[in-house]
């Protein structure tokens, strides 16, 4: 096995291992022996100046698997073969993100970056107008694509200016992914008498989410109902789907533990994921899929009035 083979390995499981972790957790000495094996053995996979290693680093280690992949037109499957778009949601998909199919759609996921020179290794770079070509930066000026047919998955030189360059990961220079766009929520307390307050301050120290963010959510959701189930089906507490509550490995949605746990790991993903409070509980509400779709907080009544509901409710807390 070759160090890009082991390298790659490493990033993949710590990156799925970050979903789950506390956002105030400080960079182990795993992270920190990922990050010097890859300073090591691939000077291009992260932005110059940069120390430590970010979600960008984590896209780009899991891209590099795929080199020498042969272009398929239409091409989903690693094991057949590649389109540029294909590549792209494959590599965010290994690493929990789910990304439209097609290069135009993927050309407005996520958020926009002005301009090459503030690139970050990990971003997308979109081709074209209309777009018609996708690839993923590296750092240094190269990106890893898939470029047509008869050549395989390569890196590559960024060969022309980017149309548009798209960031779907938190920001390599962010320090706190609990941070909110007023900057408070990170803080938030659980007011006295709250109900089931020992179990939004344990889920708090367990997942690094606010407490208060949590309690906020369970008010908006069930006014702290365990038993309360929705005309869509969530349920509990923290009013969670089956098959999400199932995949969180909440076996009864309707046990408030459980339900708050599973919220909150659930948060802190998404709080990692989109890097603001606003748009984790957008996901929260929508699916993450929306957010990423409208490269923001989706334009749904439902959505927005619950962001603003539960942001309010925690700044009053």
């Amino acid at each position: 096995m070759s160090i890009d083979d082991v390298t790659a390995r490493i990033s993949q499981i710590q990156a799925q291992l970050a979903q789950f972790a506390p956002a105030t957790t400080s960079s182990s000495s795993g992270t920190d022996f990922a990050a010097a094996l890859r300073t090591a053995s691939d000077t291009t996979s992260t932005t110059p100046g940069s120390t430590g290693y970010s979600k960008g680093d984590a896209v780009v280690a899991d891209a590099r698997k795929y080199l020498g992949v042969p272009y398929v037109w239409g091409g989903t499957d690693p094991q057949t073969g590649l389109d540029c778009s294909g590549l792209v949601q494959r590599v965010y998909a290994d690493l929990g993100y789910d990304l439209p199919r097609v290069s135009y759609q993927q050309a407005q996921a996520g958020r926009p970056v002005d301009g090459l020179e503030n690139a970050q290794p990990g971003d997308i770079l979109a081709f074209g107008s209309p777009v018609h070509h996708v690839g993923i930066y590296i750092g240094d000026h190269q990106m890893i694509e898939a470029p047509r047919t008869g050549l395989d998955v390569r890196v590559s030189d960024v060969y022309e200016t980017p149309t548009a360059i798209r960031r779907i990961v938190p920001d390599a220079s962010s320090t706190s992914s609990t941070s909110s766009v007023s900057g408070s929520t990170a803080a938030g307390r659980v007011a006295a008498g709250t109900p089931y307050a020992s179990l939004f301050e344990s889920a708090s120290a367990k997942y690094g989410v606010s407490a208060g963010l949590l309690s906020a959510v369970a008010e908006q959701e069930s006014g702290y109902n365990p038993s309360a189930t929705s005309p869509a089906g969530a349920q509990g507490l923290m009013q969670l789907m089956p098959a999400t509550a199932d995949g969180l490995g909440v076996s009864n949605p309707y046990d408030a533990a459980q339900s708050v746990d599973g919220a909150a790991k659930l948060l802190s993903s998404l709080l990692d994921r989109f890097g603001r409070t606003d748009l984790a509980l957008a996901a929260y509400n929508a699916g993450p899929g929306a957010v990423l779709r409208y490269g923001g907080i989706p334009p749904y009544p439902e959505t927005t009035n619950y962001v603003r509901s539960v942001l309010s409710k925690v700044e009053a807390a």
